[in-house]
Parts: structure tokens; sequence; C-alpha cells
């Protein structure tokens, strides 16, 4: 008897942990689909600037800009996106990494951005930063980013 408790104990954690709900729908629940939203996201902001990149924020969205404090709410953040609306601006992304829980409701995804624009003296201005992404699955099913944040780095060494 003394031995059975640890060996269930043993079996109901790993019960726990290897447990993953089936997925509902056509809905890919793994690391895949983060990365496919990732690069629509990307697609949006090129094609359609502040409006395209704002459409994949959820309502109550929070953003953690770079040496700033926290913006609540998808109103609030995208007042501070126009920059994405300017000709010369151009912001790239990459995931270097994406993870789904084991719900297929909540994944993140990090890697690095390169920001492109034009400078005040007319000279081209590159900057170099790492991202992390909170997808949050929405009751219609949709995925919306429901956390993001970056900030810059050093330029990558050539």
């Amino acid at each position: 008897m003394k031995s059975a408790l640890p060996i269930s104990a043993v079996a109901l954690l790993i019960a726990i942990f290897s447990y993953t709900p089936a997925a509902t729908g056509s809905h890919k629940t793994d690391a895949t689909l983060l990365r496919q939203l990732e690069a629509d996201f990307m697609k949006a902001a090129a094609e359609k600037g502040s409006r395209g990149y704002m459409s994949y924020y959820a309502e109550d969205a929070v953003e953690l800009p770079n040496g700033a404090d926290a913006i609540r709410g998808k109103e609030n953040i995208a007042k501070t996106m126009g920059f994405l609306d300017q000709k010369d601006n151009s912001l790239t992304w990459v995931p270097d990494y994406s993870e789904m829980a084991a719900s297929g409701d909540l994944g993140y995804t990090y890697g690095t951005y390169e920001f492109r624009a034009i400078g005040k003296d007319g000279k081209p201005v590159v900057e170099h930063g790492k991202y992390m992404t909170a997808w949050k699955k929405q009751k219609d099913g949709s995925w919306k980013v429901a956390l993001d944040m970056g900030n810059s780095s050093p330029s990558p060494k050539s």
C-alpha cells in the first residue's frame, strides 16, 4: 500500500499534464497556427498600415512600449500607431519561437523586428529589436493580440 500512493500520484500527474483537448472546427491548436497569424499580421500592416495592424488586436489588448507606460485598450493603442501610415516607414518581424497552450486558446510568439524610416535629416534610419506577442482565441473563434511588447536591440552583426 505504501508504494501504491506514489505510483497513483505519478499516474495522475502524467494524465493531467498530457491531457490536450481536441481541436474544434478546422482551427489548428499548435504553434504553426501562431506563426501563420504572425505572417498574416505583418502582411496586413504592410498593406493597410495602422488599420491593418490594429485589426489583429483584441479590444482589451495591452501594449508595453519600449521606455513608456503600458497602453491599455485597442482604441488607445491605435492612437500610437500612425507611424505605420507614413509612406517611407516599414515594420517587419520574424518569430523565432512560438508555443501554444495545451488548452488551445492561448499562445505566444517572440522574435526580432526591424523598423525602417526616413529620419528628420532625410537619411534612412533602421532600428532593430526583439518582441513578444501573446495571442488569445476570441469567443468567435478568431485569434487576436492580447499583449504585445518590444524593445530595441543593437544592430545584428553581419
